[in-house]
């Protein structure tokens, strides 16, 4: 089990490295454009777009799970080497570890700054919600429960998928979880034709959303973060989000840092009232998304150990 293991370990070294360099080729920023494109003609504005959704779907997740899956074969005919460095490839791009951390580090270095509308705008690339309308202690909520969602799309989802399938199921894994991103929305327009989208992504995460409350625990635990709050706060508010997933990593951030996440936030001027996470109400600080970054990395880490070991043990 020597190859999946170097397949992971160095996809996740080269994403910490790396990270997501502006401008440069990713698979994902094809996904994105090849949806926007289908978009156009399989939308139609009725109920049949149920239907049409699922077309979107196919067209999108299976090219993305066979294409990986025909090169990874075509360079192993002539170099096992090779195929494994196209894996490691792969599968990096599905991590977004350090592209996490640099994305809301900006945000806390706008703050520290005094820069209210620089925060703002840094916020605005991460999350869905109008930053215009929100103030510091926002924004640090906002920062926070992003990174903390995003440590099962980002992180442990792909490395779940790229466990148990490789990298083809990890690209698969994007491919469904951009899907929701753009179409998934639960409003007029998206209603019938983001249903299957949002679905899927809603069944491809559940088992790695509970899993990332499993390693937020464990990484709370190493930086002595209060875990049994974080696992109790999980348990009992996780399940209040109206996402079957997002709310539990949430929640178990929520409770490893004293905070109350979620609660009523305007999205593209509308506003939506989500439940409160979190037993207690502390004032948000700067500092926390500096904690909640490193619970992020620890978490991120103990995930990959965990599968070499468990890769090591089968």
């Amino acid at each position: 089990m020597i190859y999946p293991n170097l397949a992971l370990t160095l996809a996740y070294l080269l994403d910490l490295i790396l990270g997501d360099p502006r401008g440069w080729p990713h698979p994902v920023k094809i996904m994105g454009r090849g949806i926007g494109r289908a978009e156009k003609l399989l939308w139609h504005g009725g109920k049949g777009d149920r239907w049409w959704g699922l077309v979107l779907w196919l067209l999108i997740v299976l090219p993305a799970y066979f294409i990986p899956w025909w090169l990874i074969q075509m360079v192993y005919n002539y170099s096992s080497l090779g195929a494994i460095m196209v894996s490691i490839i792969l599968i990096y791009w599905c991590l977004s570890v350090k592209g996490l951390a640099v994305e809301a580090g900006r945000v806390r270095q706008a703050l520290e700054g005094g820069d209210l509308e620089k925060a703002k705008g840094y916020l605005a690339l991460i999350v869905g919600r109008d930053p215009k309308r929100l103030e510091q202690e926002e924004i640090i909520r906002a920062t926070v429960e992003t990174v903390a969602e995003n440590i099962t799309d980002g992180i442990i989802s792909p490395l779940f998928y790229a466990f148990i399938g490789g990298a083809p199921l990890a690209m698969a894994y994007k491919a469904v979880n951009t899907l929701d991103s753009m179409v998934g929305y639960k409003n007029e327009k998206y209603r019938y034709f983001g249903y299957f989208s949002a679905k899927a992504d809603d069944i491809f995460n559940y088992i790695p959303a509970r899993l990332s409350v499993f390693f937020i625990y464990l990484a709370c635990l190493v930086l002595r973060k209060n875990p049994l709050s974080a696992l109790i706060t999980a348990i009992q508010d996780g399940k209040k989000h109206p996402s079957p997933n997002a709310g539990l990593p949430e929640a178990a951030v929520a409770g490893a840092l004293g905070l109350r996440l979620g609660g009523p936030n305007f999205y593209q001027g509308i506003l939506v009232e989500k439940p409160y996470l979190g037993r207690h109400n502390n004032t948000p600080t700067v500092n926390n998304i500096r904690e909640v970054i490193k619970i992020m990395h620890t978490a991120a880490l103990l995930a990959v150990i965990a599968a070499c070991l468990i890769n090591l043990w089968l």
